[in-house]
């Protein structure tokens, strides 16, 4: 097992084919990555990359050591995770769903919103799930005029939400 935070970046969803290759859904704004990689951790146990493609909206992978379907079907459901330091560096302005999780929401007067408890993928733009104290949920969209500033180290977000979000 591993001794480490390790992020997940696909789930494997199917053997393919006989020879061991599994299909993996990406969970990743940069599927390509699975190109390079050079090894991968499925339930905390190192595996090394023999082969990886695209194939329409998932991957295909060979990991040594997975040489035939049945080997391939016990890696169903579960999750290809790497750590930190295998993650794409990210542009400025731009962030981890899992360093967001958690993060204090805050308005442009300094008041407590809530929490950021998930990030909804929408295609045009993220939309950043925030509950309050009273467990209510307030939607905002991940945008330049809605979230003012993300500080990951000091664990907060200042948003202005719309006018139509009660606050």
């Amino acid at each position: 097992m591993t001794e480490f935070e390790l992020f997940t970046i696909g789930q494997i969803v199917a053997p393919h084919g006989v020879r061991g290759d599994v299909r993996i859904y990406p969970d990743t704004d940069f599927p390509k990555r699975f190109l390079h990689m050079k090894y991968g951790y499925i339930d905390g146990k190192k595996y090394e990359v023999a082969d990886a493609r695209l194939h329409k909206n998932v991957v295909l992978m060979k990991f040594e050591g997975v040489n035939d379907r049945e080997a391939a079907e016990f890696l169903v459901k579960k999750e290809l995770q790497v750590p930190r330091e295998d993650l794409v560096p990210l542009k400025k302005g731009q962030y981890y769903v899992c360093d967001l999780i958690g993060i204090a929401v805050y308005d442009m007067q300094d008041q407590w919103l809530g929490t950021l408890t998930d990030v909804l993928k929408t295609g045009s733009n993220d939309v950043y799930v925030v509950t309050g104290e009273d467990k209510n949920e307030t939607l905002l969209a991940a945008i330049p005029d809605v979230i003012k500033s993300i500080d990951i180290k000091a664990g907060k977000m200042v948003v202005d939400p719309p006018e139509w979000v009660d606050e």
